[in-house]
Order: structure tokens, then C-alpha cells, then sequence
């Protein structure tokens, strides 16, 4: 198997993981969100321990935890995400999945808006006519519904930052999250053990299914991430950026076909105009991507 072929495969499964995690976190539906983040911070932090000492990668964690400034980075990066999770998880169940699934439709062109504001990175003619339809979009849902697609845009914004700021740390993914679970593990402990008190949060009551599918929390949040990293690495950013689709298109599929989430007329313009702008976006990115390899 060639090495692209390789990543497309990692790439796909990390995405199709992604667009199918609904269905493990509606599993979980009597949980609160609140724990299930707890569970998700602090398996993946055991997960990703037993992973680094296999690999004998331990020094690479000590590096990161003697700079103060990578650390810090490091400490808001972890807050992000674990808002961007905690989000993600209430949105699913509570009937929200059709919005969560537009904020990470609306992902790739944050992150255009993101280059451009604090990388200094030019938009293109394409790139702003991608743009311009997707803030037509979130207008259409503003006049017609009344109100902002907020839980979208957070989910958008807090993933794209979180983003912005990673791209800038010299550490590699694993040892990152590793990091980010961390710092996030005593405020779970805490949280978990001390503040909540759910029927669910005393783990030694719980049936032993349950709390089999709160440890795989863990798993569920780290194998896609490293999936995910590994394809990065094999396969060119512009097929990338096609199969990341995958993953909203598979929650707007659960969402409408297996959850009955009604989708008014405006919601159905406004992701037309998304999809409209990352047909466009996609469009510039593939010619881009033609043009680089002819010279």
C-alpha cells in the first residue's frame, strides 16, 4: 500500500469516527455533559500516558512541561478544547446536532478568517466570495429565525483558536494532548469526586456497562486525534480538506435521519450557503493545489 493510499485511509477513519461519535454520546444521554467531559479528560490522559511510556516518549512531556511559555499556551489551548467538548457533548443531547454539524462545516473558513487576522496570511478573490457566502448564511438564520447560530459559531470559534494557537507550539500531538489532559485532569478529579452528585457520578453504583462506556470516553477522544495526525503527515493538505467533510456530513445525516431533528426553511438556506462556500473554498484550494505542482 502506498503511503498516500495509507493516509487516506487514516484520514477517512478519522473523520467517519468523528461524524459517528453522536451516536456513543447519545448512549450516554442520562449522563450530565458535565461528567462525560470529566470522563473524557481523564481516560484520554491514561490513555495517552500508557502511549507515551510504550513508546518511550516521556522526555518529550518533561520538555514541554519545563517551558513556562509553552506551558501557558499550552494551559489556554486545554481550556478550549475541553469548552469545545464540553459543547459538543450537550449539543448532541439535547437535540442540537444539526448546528453542532454547521459549526464544523463553518470550521475551514474560520480558519481562512484566523490566517488572515493573526498570521498574516491574504485572502483570495475565491477565498472571500467563500467567505462572504457563509456569513450570508448565518444572516439568513439571524433575520429569518431571529436569532445567531451561536452554538455553531462557538463551536466554530473555539475549535479554530484552539487551532490558531497549537500550530504555533513546537510539540507533536500526542505529547500536546497529553499535556492539555493534564492540566484539565485535577479540575475533573474535582469536579467529578467532590462537586457532582448525579445519580451516574458514583461510579462503584453504576452498572458495569456504563461505566465501560464512560472509560471509552477516552478512547473515542484520543484514536481519531492520532488518526488524524498520522494521515496529516502522508496525504496533501487540499485532500485533506475534501475528506474533513466527512465528519459534518455524517452528524447532519444522524441528525435528520436517526434523531428527527426538524430542519426549518431557514436552516436549510443557511446550509446551502455553507455548502455553497466550501464548494467554492474547496474549488480554490484544488486549483491552488494544480497550479503549485505544474510549476
Amino acid at each position: 500500500m502506498t503511503s498516500h493510499r495509507q493516509g487516506v485511509l487514516y484520514a477517512v477513519a478519522a473523520f467517519l469516527i468523528w461524524g459517528i461519535c453522536p451516536l456513543y454520546f447519545k448512549l450516554l444521554a442520562q449522563v450530565p455533559a458535565g461528567e462525560i467531559l470529566t470522563h473524557r479528560i481523564i481516560w484520554s490522559c491514561v490513555l495517552l500516558l500508557a502511549m507515551l511510556l510504550a513508546g518511550r516518549q516521556l522526555h518529550r512531556i518533561r520538555a514541554a512541561l519545563r517551558q513556562p511559555r509553552q506551558l501557558l499556551s499550552l494551559t489556554v489551548s486545554a481550556l478550549l478544547v475541553a469548552g469545545n467538548w464540553l459543547l459538543f457533548i450537550w449539543s448532541v443531547n439535547n437535540n442540537h446536532l444539526l448546528e453542532a454539524s454547521l459549526g464544523y462545516y463553518i470550521n475551514p473558513l474560520f480558519n481562512v478568517l484566523l490566517g488572515m487576522l493573526f498570521l498574516g496570511e491574504r485572502l483570495r478573490r475565491l477565498q472571500w466570495l467563500a467567505v462572504a457566502l457563509a456569513s450570508t448564511g448565518v444572516l439568513i438564520q439571524v433575520l429569518l429565525l431571529g436569532h445567531l447560530p451561536w452554538i455553531a459559531l462557538a463551536l466554530a470559534g473555539s475549535f479554530g483558536i484552539y487551532g490558531l494557537i497549537r500550530k504555533q507550539i513546537p510539540v507533536d500531538a500526542q505529547t500536546g494532548l497529553f499535556v492539555e489532559t493534564l492540566l484539565l485532569l485535577p479540575l475533573a478529579l474535582i469536579y467529578l469526586f467532590v462537586i457532582a452528585d448525579s445519580p451516574t457520578s458514583h461510579l462503584a453504583a453504576n452498572p458495569w456497562p456504563l461505566n465501560g462506556l464512560l472509560v471509552a470516553a477516552g478512547v473515542v477522544t484520543t484514536v481519531p486525534l492520532l488518526l488524524f495526525t498520522a494521515g496529516a503527515r502522508l496525504i496533501p493538505l487540499s485532500t485533506l480538506g475534501f475528506i474533513q467533510y466527512l465528519g459534518p456530513s455524517l452528524m447532519f445525516l444522524l441528525a435528520i435521519l436517526l434523531f428527527g431533528e426538524p430542519i426549518q426553511p431557514a436552516k436549510l438556506l443557511t446550509f446551502g450557503c455553507i455548502w455553497l462556500a466550501l464548494a467554492v473554498f474547496s474549488l480554490e484550494g484544488w486549483q491552488r493545489s494544480r497550479q503549485r505542482r505544474a510549476a
